[in-house]
């Protein structure tokens, strides 16, 4: 399963796939709890594909935040529970030590690190393979070339 399939819903908790079109919305299933809703029209929905972080001089796509973090964790779960803000700022600046300080809150280091835990427990853990299939269906084929 690819980044771009798996969604962030505004005012629920967790992580939800894509599966399919509704009539007012899209139909979204929990990665957790494997209960399907329809995420309406007028929900805030977004692609955890088309989200990146402030960087000092550009931003960097959250699929690479996730790489660096299963880097620096071996494929294991990242830190979690109740952290202070401390610990989560030194754990954040050693996985992106050049984040954005004043764009990047502390609110949005553990909802990444939540998410990523999520993906974990779920066996979402492979974040190259996505970003090599999105480069791969972006160039056409040399026999398409002719």
């Amino acid at each position: 399963m690819e980044l771009k399939d798996i969604l962030s819903i505004s005012g629920y908790s967790g992580l939800f796939k894509y599966v399919s079109q509704a009539r007012n919305g899209i139909i979204v299933e929990g990665l957790e709890d494997k209960k399907r809703m329809i995420a309406y029209t007028h929900y805030r929905v977004v692609s955890l594909g088309d989200i990146a972080i402030y960087t000092e001089d550009s931003e960097i796509p959250l699929r690479e935040v996730f790489k660096k973090i299963s880097e620096k964790e071996q494929g294991g779960p990242a830190m979690g529970g109740k952290v202070d803000e401390k610990q989560l700022k030194a754990y954040f600046e050693q996985v992106v030590p050049q984040y954005d300080k004043e764009k990047v809150h502390v609110s949005d280091m553990k909802k990444i690190i939540n998410w990523y835990n999520i993906l974990q427990r779920n066996g979402i853990n492979n974040f190259e393979e996505s970003e090599k299939a999105e480069s791969i269906t972006d160039e056409p084929d040399e026999q398409d070339k002719g």
